[in-house]
């Protein structure tokens, strides 16, 4: 007899709200009623839906009950002076999904969520998509005259940098050393990492360090971190750059060349920020308990106002920290780059949308209008891609930020062998500085399958193919490469 299955689709259909409840009765469900018939099932969890006090004590329902029971207490009117209580509208705007079929429910059911804010207007969710806090990493979403701080992120304007120089890729063979240890000089990972010597940028003399109590704080820190680089997914490397043909707005000649990439963000600066205005938003608009992550400012009060342009702050200085870095490889290659091409995701733009004026917030999420560049990476073995925007409404002018996380990072770590870490490595020719099992390339999505399903958003105008990564070498991530380089590259 064939088990009887449940998708979160269905449990919408009838009425199941987004949040923990839909996996909770998917699971209660499929674990003791996998035998029973699907339509006896379905109406089960209508009766539940409609009366959860009723099977509150029930052995195997209660867990279901208490989830609705929970959701109800969540909902009750805030005491006063607590904010403005907001319901979700019922069913909310219509969006757009890109490789849906390769999306975990999580990130389905935020953007469900984010699309009964009142204040959403239009939203898409690209094909690397996956759960994050508030707004789930590949979402975009479109507001009127608001912005959600956790709809951009903690790490705020963080940016993919690439410089092409017209050099013999041969020479990332031949002077491998060289490149290796360039690379560990440019730029420092980790999450508390600062230089002893600061270096120069404009940026650190924006009046808003000076204006605002929680920037003026941090000044000094985030001056200190200018060209680092973050751990996790943060990255510098050298590889192949490849261009088949010439393309007018990337500019660049047929052939192939070294390319070198960044990936980093506005470190303790986007994260200060981040973490500051969602406290503020939050306590302004007291949203269910399941969206209370998507709490928005808007740019008619004066916090909304402080945190945007403190967000634009954000992605000045880690296009600053990019720069810095760039500027130093290029000095020691003795080369100006050819051509840099860059991007933010974490992001919210003033833009327009079907004639009206929106907030278009990007959370790991590229800029893709109308013959805009932008780069996709793939992973540490994987090419990544030089895109240019088809301005493709139905994704908001948007494509993925990379190829999406498939394991987390204590499952990439688990599941992950040393031994299965290195022969990968060494099948694609990879050497790698730092980085560990929870950064592997078994760790994320095909990222040819992801640009298989947003070929309608973006097209391919070149490619990059990674052959000497650096990343945080963090003692936490269990694979430890051996070698001098490797160990300065720490």
């Amino acid at each position: 007899m064939s088990k009887m299955k449940l998708t979160g689709k269905e449990l919408r259909a009838i009425g199941y709200p987004e949040g923990p409840v839909i996996s909770v009765a998917m699971n209660v469900m499929q674990k003791h009623y996998k035998h029973e018939a699907k339509e006896d099932v379905m109406n089960l969890l209508k009766k539940i839906l409609a009366a959860p006090v009723e099977y509150k004590d029930d052995a195997v329902l209660a867990l279901i009950a208490k989830e609705f029971i929970k959701l109800a207490e969540s909902k009750a009117p805030p005491s006063e002076g607590l904010g403005e209580a907001v319901s979700l509208n019922h069913s909310g705007i219509q969006f757009n999904v890109f490789g849906q079929e390769h999306i975990e429910e999580g990130a389905m059911h935020q953007m469900y969520q984010a699309a009964k804010l009142p204040v959403s207007v239009a939203g898409a969710l690209m094909p690397d998509a996956h759960s994050g806090y508030g707004l789930p990493i590949g979402g975009v979403l479109a507001t009127e005259n608001s912005v959600i701080p956790y709809g951009v992120g903690v790490d705020i304007g963080c940016r993919m940098c690439l410089s092409v120089f017209d050099i013999n890729p041969k020479d990332l063979i031949d002077k491998e050393s060289f490149f290796a240890r360039e690379l560990g000089e440019a730029t420092l990972f980790g999450s508390g990492a600062q230089f002893d010597r600061a270096s120069n940028h404009e940026v650190m003399e924006n009046e808003l360090f000076f204006q605002l109590p929680l920037l003026k704080k941090l000044h000094g820190r985030v001056w200190k971190q200018l060209g680092s680089s973050g751990s996790g997914n943060h990255f510098a490397e050298f590889g192949v750059i490849e261009v088949e043909e010439k393309d007018a707005v990337l500019g660049i000649d047929t052939g192939k060349y070294i390319g070198f990439l960044t990936h980093s963000g506005s470190r303790a600066l986007g994260a200060n920020i981040a973490n500051h205005y969602t406290k503020i938003a939050i306590s302004k608009r007291r949203l269910p308990q399941e969206a209370k992550n998507l709490a928005w400012l808007s740019l008619d009060e004066e916090e909304g106002i402080e945190y945007w342009n403190a967000m634009n702050l954000a992605g000045d200085y880690a296009s600053a920290c990019h720069h810095v870095i760039h500027a130093k490889i290029a000095k020691q290659l003795g080369r100006r780059p050819m051509k840099m091409v860059e991007n933010h995701h974490n992001f919210a733009w003033k833009e327009k949308w079907e004639g009206k004026d929106v907030i278009v917030h990007r959370k790991g999420a590229t800029p893709a209008g109308k013959d805009v560049l932008g780069i996709i990476p793939g992973s540490m073995t994987a090419d990544g891609f030089i895109v240019k925007g088809k301005g493709e409404s139905a994704s908001v002018n948007s494509a993925s930020h990379g190829a999406g996380r498939k394991m987390s990072r204590s499952r990439a770590i688990a599941s992950v062998t040393d031994k299965q870490f290195k022969d990968e490595l060494k099948k694609f020719g990879i050497k790698l500085l730092g980085g560990g099992l929870d950064e592997s390339p078994f760790a994320y999505k095909d990222i040819n399958v992801v640009m298989q399903s947003q070929k309608a958003l973006v097209d391919v105008v070149g490619r990059f193919t990674p052959k000497i990564v650096k990343m945080d070498g963090a003692k936490h991530k269990s694979w430890r490469t051996k070698g001098k380089d490797e160990v300065a590259g720490e």
